[in-house]
């Protein structure tokens, strides 16, 4: 067996995807790479998928699927994957070297102990190359470093950080028993990949180094706000993914509990702000006040707890001056942390 499945969901990826594989293939023989070619249709992804399955067949594997989206694209990862861990990097997006030599040496340590983590946790850094900036997303302030430790061990996140697909990398078993499934054709799904499968987490591992180099800038992201604006919808469906598992109220632990309430809590946030960006065009009032009632009506017990929270209260303004002034806290912590 693999010691871990890297997957790469590709559509019309060719421009980048050479650089983001070449970072994989640093580790060898003990990595499983799945190309997930997306159906693409717009340039030679799906030839160099070919290529690299035949020139590395042993680490290589190109899986060509109709196209469904970026996460039906990681869900085939997941069915087809071998690895005893599992990652996903995205095509436009990178691991850096030495730091991916420390994730699979504390694989393999912790394969030898016959004590597997069911989730690694890694930093990431938001690489804006167009403007030769970077920010670097670090939990060393919240996490034990270098060892296999419990939820009750978790320090407190603050409201800008929380674990998002590129810190992640679970125990494959761990991930498929989650029963984790993605919408067909939607943005935001990764959001779904760092929130369903927590509840199946019992134990923790964090690595103190800077591996996800995440790829941001270009106008055609998902991220890029006028694209958050206009595929609004998409973000409240997700969001309403995450209402629908109740996912609070099967934690075992506190501190998981209060994580995932954290998590959720940020998912709210970035769903009103976006509702008040998107305005009367696409009635975004109206849009707003609709999740907050939806959460209220599925989980009644967290809708209390998250709407009494000073950030909860916030968000749920009717002023046109509260929406203003939430609106400007977005942009001065966008400027500060640079997350789109």
């Amino acid at each position: 067996m693999k010691l871990i499945t890297f997957t790469v969901p590709c559509y019309n990826s060719s421009e980048y995807m050479d650089k983001c594989i070449s970072s994989l293939l640093t580790v060898g023989e003990d990595a499983e790479i799945l190309i997930v070619d997306d159906g693409s249709n717009k340039d030679d992804t799906a030839q160099k998928a070919d290529e690299y399955q035949a020139k590395y067949p042993t680490i290589c594997r190109a899986v060509h699927k109709e196209n469904g989206g970026h996460g039906d694209a990681v869900y085939c990862g997941i069915t087809n994957a071998t690895g005893l861990f599992f990652k996903v990097v995205d095509s436009d997006d990178w691991l850096e070297e030495d730091a991916l030599k420390q994730l699979m040496q504390a694989i393999k340590i912790q394969e030898k102990k016959a004590d597997l983590p069911d989730l690694i946790i890694t930093n990431y850094v938001y690489e804006r190359v167009h403007e030769g900036k970077h920010h670097t997303n670090s939990f060393a302030k919240v996490l034990p470093e270098g060892r296999i430790f419990s939820w009750e061990e978790m320090g407190k996140f603050n409201q800008s950080h929380y674990l998002t697909m590129h810190t992640l990398t679970y125990r494959t078993e761990v991930l498929r028993k989650s029963g984790v499934t993605f919408p067909k054709h939607t943005f935001y799904v990764d959001n779904i990949y760092a929130y369903i499968p927590l509840t199946y987490v019992e134990k923790l591992y964090y690595i103190n180094c800077d591996m996800y180099r995440y790829f941001i800038g270009r106008d055609d992201q998902s991220v890029n706000e006028a694209n958050m604006i206009k595929r609004l919808d998409q973000q409240l469906s997700v969001n309403k993914i995450l209402i629908d598992s109740k996912k609070p109220a099967e934690a075992k632990y506190r501190m998981q509990k209060k994580y995932i309430m954290h998590y959720l809590m940020s998912m709210m946030m970035v769903s009103s702000i976006f509702c008040m960006l998107a305005g009367e065009e696409q009635n975004g009032a109206k849009k707003k006040e609709e999740i907050w009632n939806y959460l209220k009506e599925k989980d009644p017990d967290t809708y209390r707890k998250l709407r009494k929270n000073a950030l909860g209260i916030a968000l749920n303004t009717q002023s046109k001056l509260g929406c203003e002034f939430d609106i400007l806290v977005y942009r001065l912590m966008n400027k500060i942390y640079k997350f789109n």
